[in-house]
């Protein structure tokens, strides 16, 4: 059963989601940011499959979510006080964050 999200809004330091199956997560921004998908964040393999992470600074604002874009119906796209926002966080990942993924 694919997950449909319901609702999304910042409550203070946190991102909070409902999803159609009565689950919610809630998300602290400096985890989030920490946790962004993107290869500029995470790396990307090379020809070999090795992942170089790339060493991350964050700025002053890299924790201020200035606003969210839903994706399809699969992700969501967050935009980042320092301009960064190239992470998709896949509705799965966002409840494996939160603990709530599915064994």
């Amino acid at each position: 059963m694919p997950l449909i999200l319901e609702n999304a809004t910042v409550i203070g330091s946190e991102l909070a989601l409902s999803f159609a199956d009565g689950v919610e997560a809630y998300l602290a921004l400096p985890l989030l940011r920490r946790a962004c998908p993107c290869a500029a964040c995470q790396g990307e393999p090379d020809a070999l499959g090795r992942v170089m992470r790339p060493r991350v600074e964050y700025g002053a604002r890299a924790f201020e979510l200035r606003k969210f874009e839903t994706i399809g119906g699969y992700a969501i796209q967050l935009f980042w006080g320092d301009g960064h926002s190239t992470g998709i966080y896949g509705y799965a990942y966002l409840q494996n964050l939160a603990g709530l993924a599915a064994d």
